[in-house]
């Protein structure tokens, strides 16, 4: 069964860290760990939970070291 993509259900914390890795990737293809602990100013250990969540609904994808942007049905506004 495909996880549901409820972008609402997403925490303030995911917003932010899936906001950093679409900065990151955009850029680059893919944004690793320690760049996103540093963009979003969170501790490593929340950034982690976090793209646990956002890999587990398909917002994110690991992408090499790092991490891309996954299957997503809404736009980061800029």
């Amino acid at each position: 069964m495909e996880p549901e993509h409820d972008v609402q259900a997403l925490s303030d914390v995911d917003v932010h860290v899936y906001e950093a890795v679409a900065g990151g990737a955009g850029e680059h293809g893919s944004i690793g760990l320690d760049a996103l602990v540093h963009s979003t100013g969170l501790p490593a250990e929340e950034v982690r939970e976090s793209l646990e969540r956002l890999v587990g609904q398909r917002y994110v994808r690991p992408a090499g070291q790092g991490y891309g942007l996954g299957q997503h049905t809404f736009g980061v506004w800029r």
